[in-house]
């Protein structure tokens, strides 16, 4: 079955973007168009944080340790994938869409593959591991196209 029918809708994100797109052609010529945008505000973690790495005292001896801080950029990124796979679940719960085909960086799939909700994932046809956020839509739908014609 091909992915990109009529009516697929494409999810483009990353850690900070999404783009929820409707392919309003067909998969030989497809007409991707915007039906939402999510951004968050997301900078550096240097940004963020405005404390040096903690120390930790060894229990035994004089030994000192200095251990992670929180890399809040990081964080961001996977309480954005939870957004995302949220807004998912009430789009496929009101039947916004049948089918969807979800691109993004390994990572970011990762995260909302292991958020995502069954009625979601049972609509999903086609995943793409790549990173296609700052594209023209116009050289999306020939990526996609191209892509997905070979599956």
């Amino acid at each position: 079955m091909t992915q990109l029918t009529k009516g697929t809708w494409v999810l483009i994100a990353d850690g900070e973007k999404a783009l929820f797109l409707r392919n309003d052609l067909d998969e030989m010529n497809p007409d991707l168009n915007v039906v939402r945008m999510e951004h968050q505000e997301n900078p550096p973690n240097h940004e963020q944080a405005d404390n040096r790495r903690g120390r930790v005292h060894e229990s035994v001896g004089a030994g000192r340790s200095a251990y992670e801080d929180t890399d809040w950029h990081e964080l961001a990124k996977e309480r954005f994938a939870d957004e995302l796979a949220e807004i998912l679940y009430d789009l496929a719960h009101r039947n916004v869409f049948e089918r969807i085909v979800l691109v993004a960086p390994p990572r970011v799939l990762g995260e909302l593959r292991e958020k995502m909700h069954k009625e979601v994932s049972d609509r999903v046809v086609a995943e793409l591991h790549k990173t296609l956020t700052n594209h023209p839509l116009d050289k999306v739908e020939t990526m996609l196209r191209d892509e997905l014609a070979g599956r």
